[in-house]
């Protein structure tokens, strides 16, 4: 999934990205209002953490301005935790409230949850061509045989997984599957799929569709 952070704590932003990517997720990061807006408006996120006490625009705004506007998926953080913030914030459009400090495993269990609730509903353990995928414990088998897949092939596969048979375009990959920084002409994509393959074995199931892209 691909996740952006707001928060204007530099720092504490980078620590969050940090362990998001751990777990597999793209992630950009916004130190004010003005940034989050430029970011969410521009990128096709699955879930917006942002921190409600940012300088300039404040979070409440940013939240209430994205509501409605944006596909992906709002948790608020905040150091207060009373239920007239947890209101307010909700009441501005947000879809889930994280007061800090937070455990972290809460934190990505929140996140995964939005997600799941951004997009159309999927199996939390995909199957298909023998290949199973748990995208919560980062796990993937093929007939039983655990896969050694690193951060961007377990990500691939489980969109293509996640896609049912449809056919998922280099470009959606690219953007749902890396952060901001990726280059939108390089071969990461196909590299990463020539990867994918050669760790699935035999027989083959991942197809390429000329001039669209790939499927399972």
């Amino acid at each position: 999934m691909r996740v952006l952070v707001v928060e204007d704590d530099g720092e504490l932003a980078e620590a969050i990205a940090a362990g998001l990517r751990l777990e597999g997720m793209a992630v950009d990061t916004a130190l004010d209002g003005d940034a989050a807006l430029d970011h969410a408006l521009v990128n096709d996120y699955d879930v917006i953490v942002l921190d409600r006490d940012l300088p300039g625009i404040h979070g409440d705004d940013v939240c209430a301005k994205l509501a409605g506007t944006v596909r992906a998926r709002i948790l608020l953080l905040t150091a207060a935790g009373t239920i007239e913030d947890r209101v307010a914030g909700l009441g501005r459009g947000a879809d889930d409230y994280l007061p800090k400090p937070f455990a972290f495993a809460e934190l990505i269990a929140r996140i995964r949850a939005l997600a799941r609730r951004s997009q159309p509903a999927v199996p939390p353990v995909l199957s298909a061509k023998g290949i199973t995928l748990d995208p919560g414990r980062r796990f993937a088998a093929r007939y039983g045989t655990p896969l050694d897949l690193g951060p961007k092939e377990m990500t691939v596969l489980e969109l293509l997984m996640a896609a049912g048979g449809r056919v998922v375009s280099a470009e959606e990959l690219l953007e749902r599957g890396w952060d901001e920084m990726a280059d939108p002409f390089s071969t990461a994509v196909k590299v990463t799929v020539s990867r994918l393959r050669r760790k699935l074995g035999e027989p083959p199931v991942i197809e390429t569709i000329t001039q669209a892209g790939y499927r399972i």
